[in-house]
């Protein structure tokens, strides 16, 4: 590979860019969820067991454990760590200094401690594929900065942690893919899924409604176009061949940009965008001196004839891929009807033999490859692709080890290897407890791991280092997208509409646009419609403090108060409807959805009913413990207060693109104000130019011996 320098800029960039919109974001929303008279109030998570101070530490690692040393109450202490994450983040993103293992460190531990008292709202792939990445960073991260004027040296460790990052993308892709199969979903069987994605999802964009609307034959070559992508693609991220992995690259980040202009989906996909930054170089973003595509000298034949082999063998590679995917997937141009057809089995489920699927495990010929058959396939894949991450990262310790060989001067060399020890045995650590969660998307192979990476992981899945992934594993509404609607009432007879801001309610009001905001009342509301109010435990709650007037909640519904429908007087009754939602048919005008009403989702409660009583006391949510008066008088707590006052009048989206805005004018003017290359030149300040000598040059450049066939018309460059 070539050097990996400015990708892993690029990365630790991406990074402090997601956990300033994931800290702001979740600020915005701390009183309505977790504060007093929240939703789940976050003091009700954290009770002391009796336990010492470090043992209970380590078992719920959170910080807010200290909160009360500062005179604050469990929700205070968890707006002050989100407002110090976003202002941490911020200085990563704008400052390189900044971009230092101990700000990543508190960043990661001030979202692990978010996350453990964030209940049910925090319970999201993305959350914890944040908190792995954030660990990741701290890593990544270099301890030192070079002096400007040796920008190019660096140490032998440090592009080591970076292949992590492939690697838990490598995992996060090819998980997603091959959950869709194994969850025996028959829209994904059946290519049909994403004529239910768009409509179905949690928070739609105005674009899926186009989206939904075009061609069938579209859809499905799009799903074929979404498994290719997931399952056969992610390999090649670990190919030798450059132009392979930057292919892996530009398929990766159209697949999450086309996700992110069709469905508001918070920071996932930018974090996942930012994972994909493992797949450059510095070459490929033209970040080492003289590496102009233009300029070609001259090679020796084996050069020559090893980039030919490569060539031949990329062009292989596409071939296979092309073949596979249309033998596999029994597709068929149909010429005539403009459609494409495909021979692929849909998977069974109860009840749906009878709407026409085929059993893939009996249908002889129809089937393209059956659920067997993938099954098979799967437990034959699993254990070589961890093997092929265990090749590869050997290959990288080794790079690692030679560039360590490389460097002169004892003391030097000696300080770099104990580095090298200490970052090469984290990483192989890592990789060790990643292996775990990583097998589970096939039990077979689970079973068969080392011993020691299960004790590995056992003892610190408490912290979220590795996760195992599967978005979209199912699609959902497949009958009509379910939706809670909440109505209130003075007398019980006349009802009124109680609308949320972003999920949808009104038929006529236009899919909003969010991203990087995630409302979580919201998300959770959708999963809600999924099934009985029972399985939604929190959901009672919301109806209490809705009946009780809470404005921290209501502000989660609606930002500006009176917006509300019963901002003057809190409503006597509350009831919850299900409807069934779909997207208006095209020529509708002033209308995005159609929509149609199913049953009772919540019975009408009202203060002190014994349905609503039995049902906090069911799920222990009755405040036993009133919260405890904390004195007013406190700075901390009055700081707090009055930050929460500037900026309750924003909305999260606004927050969230001022700030994005407000990062982008100060790179603009730091971009403008920067010394160009003429001018921070030795020569531009007039100082005479002195000629490197040997041992120096050999110091700060050493030439690695070249891994990659495909750039062996391009003349050497120190690896990293």
């Amino acid at each position: 590979m070539a050097g990996s320098r400015l990708p892993r800029q690029l990365f630790l960039q991406g990074v402090a860019a997601v956990f300033m919109f994931a800290f702001a974001s979740l600020y915005t929303q701390i009183p309505g969820l977790y504060g007093p008279d929240g939703i789940l109030p976050a003091r009700r998570t954290l009770r002391p067991q009796g336990k010492g101070r470090w043992q209970q530490l380590w078992e719920t690692p959170t910080l807010l454990w200290e909160a009360p040393r500062l005179g604050l109450d469990t929700a205070q202490g968890l707006e002050l760590l989100t407002l110090t994450g976003t202002v941490l983040a911020l200085g990563a993103l704008l400052l390189r200094p900044l971009r230092h293992p101990l700000v990543y460190l508190l960043l990661w531990a001030a979202y692990l401690s978010a996350c453990q008292v964030g209940q049910v709202f925090l319970y999201f792939q993305w959350d914890s594929l944040l908190l792995e990445t954030g660990f990741l960073a701290v890593l990544v991260a270099p301890l030192t900065l070079p002096p400007r004027h040796k920008q190019g040296r660096a140490s032998p460790h440090e592009g080591l942690p970076f292949w992590l990052v492939r690697w838990l993308l490598f995992r996060l892709m090819f998980a997603s893919g091959v959950v869709k199969l194994t969850s025996r979903c028959p829209t994904w069987w059946g290519l049909t899924a994403l004529t239910y994605h768009y409509e179905t999802q949690c928070l739609p964009t105005p674009a899926a409604w186009f989206a939904h609307h075009l061609p069938v034959w579209l859809h499905k070559l799009s799903v074929v176009a979404t498994f290719l992508i997931e399952i056969a693609v992610p390999p090649l991220f670990f190919a030798p061949i450059r132009r392979l992995r930057l292919v892996a690259f530009y398929a990766q980040v159209l697949l999450q940009v086309l996700i992110i202009i069709t469905g508001n989906y918070n920071f996932f996909n930018l974090l996942t965008l930012v994972l994909t930054t493992a797949l450059l170089d510095d070459h490929h973003l033209s970040a080492e001196p003289g590496c102009s595509r233009h300029k070609r000298t001259p090679t020796s034949w084996p050069k020559a004839l090893l980039a030919t082999l490569s060539l031949l063998l990329e062009l292989a590679i596409y071939g296979l891929l092309a073949y596979g995917t249309v033998h596999y997937f029994g597709l068929e141009v149909d010429w005539q009807q403009r459609t494409i057809h495909s021979r692929t089995s849909e998977c069974p489920l109860g009840g749906a033999q009878g709407q026409g699927w085929t059993n893939p495990l009996t249908s002889p010929s129809s089937a393209a490859f059956t659920f067997h058959q993938f099954s098979q396939w799967l437990k034959t894949v699993t254990l070589p692709t961890m093997w092929l991450g265990v090749v590869s990262l050997a290959w990288e310790l080794l790079m690692t080890f030679w560039r360590w060989t490389q460097v002169q001067g004892w003391l030097r060399k000696l300080c770099a290897g104990v580095q090298l020890s200490v970052v090469g045995a984290a990483t192989v650590a890592l990789f060790l407890i990643s292996l775990v969660p990583y097998s589970y998307v096939e039990p077979g192979t689970h079973g068969h791991l080392w011993t020691g990476a299960h004790h590995l992981f056992g003892a610190v899945e408490h912290l979220q280092l590795a996760n195992s992934y599967g978005l979209f594993r199912r699609m959902t509404g497949l009958g009509g997208r379910p939706e809670v609607v909440l109505e209130g009432s003075f007398d019980g007879h006349h009802w009124t509409e109680i609308e949320f801001m972003y999920k949808p309610g009104n038929v006529s009001r236009q899919p909003p646009v969010l991203v990087p905001h995630q409302p979580r009342l919201d998300w959770q509301m959708w999963f809600a419609a999924l099934g009985p109010h029972t399985h939604s435990p929190w959901f009672t709650s919301l109806v209490l403090r809705l009946l009780q007037g809470k404005e921290p909640v209501i502000r989660l519904i609606q930002s500006h108060v009176t917006s509300y429908p019963f901002h003057k007087q809190p409503p006597t009754y509350i009831r919850a409807q299900r409807y069934k939602y779909w997207f208006s048919r095209p020529g509708e005008q002033g209308r995005w959805w159609r929509r149609q009403w199913v049953e009772e989702f919540f019975p009408s409660v009202s203060l002190g009913d014994p349905t609503l009583e039995m049902l906090l006391q069911q799920f222990g949510l009755q405040d036993k413990n009133p919260p405890r008066a904390h004195s007013p008088s406190r700075v901390l707590a009055r700081a707090l207060h009055w930050v929460r006052t500037q900026l309750s009048p924003l909305e999260p989206p606004t927050l969230l693109w001022s700030l994005l805005a407000a990062v982008g004018a100060i790179k603009l003017v730091q971009a403008l104000l920067a010394p160009g290359p003429f001018q921070s030149s030795p020569l531009a300040r007039g100082e005479k130019q002195r000629p490197a000598s040997k041992d120096s040059r050999a110091a700060s450049e050493p030439a690695a011996p070249s891994s990659n066939p495909g750039n062996g018309s391009r003349p050497p460059r120190r690896k990293k």
